[in-house]
């Protein structure tokens, strides 16, 4: 039986869910040869392997080393669309990188939506959160527009780049322990690529936070000791093992629970992303 198509909601291409890579899909970073890694070693093998940024995400955007999570993010891409985007094909594969190549300044989060980047490709692309966080980055002068609907809408970012703690959505929004230091590899690799042009990191949520640290140390970097704790507007120096200081700020996540309660505030987001 073949398999059911629908449009993109910006190019019109039809697309099956999830998207197969190398089909055209706007800024997918894969194509068909792309190496799959199917196991936490394959994970780390890939990671250390890629060459370069687009290479590492072409890599990361075709993972499958964890069966709950390709599981899920194949489930909702297939019968569990919100009713609103049931019309749209759905990524469906893990989030890779998003932004500026020669970045100096990386945003953790701490993982893809199911109907965000799940839907859309890109990171916090089509929800709630990533309306407040281009709206801040597009305020701050990272972003050429406010918004970002789709992959493929024009959005570019300059200077900055995200990159995420877990790659693919997981259910309930509750990665599990084994599936952050299955994932671990890519950020690692992420953080080695950058670190040369690096000035400063921005930890949205705790997750992120740890997942940061947990990077820097794996990278030898020096790491204030006791471990610093997280909180928004939380600030580490930390030193990269060739003497480069690296600032790590914290945010509380831009996610709708912090936000339309007020925990958040777009001010409070301002704030932090002028200190990066």
């Amino acid at each position: 039986m073949a398999a059911h198509l629908d449009r993109h909601p910006v190019t019109g291409q039809p697309f099956a869910s999830p998207v197969p890579p190398g089909t055209g899909w706007p800024g997918d970073p894969a194509t068909a040869q792309t190496p799959v890694a199917r196991t936490s070693a394959a994970v780390e093998r890939l990671a250390r392997g890629a060459r370069g940024i687009p290479e590492l995400d072409a890599r990361i955007s075709v993972c499958r080393a964890c069966p709950r999570l390709v599981a899920w993010r194949e489930s909702v891409a297939r019968e569990g669309r919100r009713a609103s985007f049931a019309d749209q094909p759905y990524w469906g594969r893990p989030g890779p990188s998003f932004g500026d190549p020669e970045a100096t300044v990386l945003i953790v989060g701490l993982a893809p939506a199911a109907n965000g980047t799940n839907r859309t490709g890109r990171m916090f692309t089509g929800d709630r959160s990533g309306d407040w966080l281009y709206a801040a980055l597009y305020r701050a002068g990272y972003a050429s527009q406010p918004t970002s609907v789709a992959a493929g809408d024009g959005l570019e970012l300059t200077g900055i780049r995200i990159v995420a703690a877990v790659r693919c959505a997981p259910p309930e929004n509750k990665p599990t322990t084994v599936e952050k230091a299955t994932c671990a590899a890519w950020l690692d690799r992420d953080l080695e690529l950058a670190e040369p042009r690096l000035r400063s990191m921005l930890a949205l949520g705790s997750i992120g936070w740890d997942a940061a640290l947990g990077a820097a140390r794996r990278r030898g970097w020096s790491v204030p000791r006791p471990k610093p704790r997280f909180g928004h507007g939380a600030e580490a120096l930390l030193t990269t093992a060739t003497g480069r200081e690296v600032r790590l700020v914290g945010s509380y996540h831009v996610s709708q629970q912090n936000t339309f309660t007020g925990k958040l505030t777009e001010a409070m987001l301002d704030a932090v992303l002028t200190r990066l």
